[in-house]
């Protein structure tokens, strides 16, 4: 079975800014922006993802989202995201080489690690990469 990861996907999150959206999660969870937590918003599918730091338990957090009145009350709903291996990269530029794909994601200094395959979709100019580890992937 998969293991989490310290994100959790908060879902129907599309009336809300990312600030709008942080400043309830620090009012409802007395987390800090930057210290406790980051955000990022995902709003083609009316959710934002919350990279919990240090060492806040994931399940806890959705335990917490879901008994919040505040948070019930606009709709939002939590769930944890699973580790993943794979990651889709966007805008790739047409006529790149798989190799030249593979080289920058296993890149050190951009995150990267080794990469077990990638598949490349020119008509999307999209790529996806399975990496060894997800770590590599986040």
């Amino acid at each position: 079975s998969a293991r989490t990861s310290p994100l959790v996907a908060l879902e129907n999150v599309q009336h809300f800014s990312a600030e709008g959206l942080c400043t309830l999660l620090e009012s409802v969870s007395g987390f800090v922006l930057h210290e406790d937590f980051r955000l990022e918003m995902v709003p083609e599918k009316s959710t934002a993802v919350v990279i919990l730091l240090k060492r806040i338990d994931a399940e806890e957090f959705v335990k917490f989202c879901a008994e919040s009145n505040r948070l019930t009350k606009f709709k939002i709903t939590a769930k944890l995201l699973e580790e993943t291996h794979s990651i889709k990269a966007e805008n790739i530029p047409g006529g790149v080489s798989t190799d030249h794909v593979t080289v920058n994601f296993e890149n050190v200094s951009n995150g990267g690690g080794p990469v077990v395959d990638v598949q490349l979709l020119p008509k999307g100019h999209l790529a996806t990469a399975t990496f060894c580890s997800p770590k590599a992937a986040s």
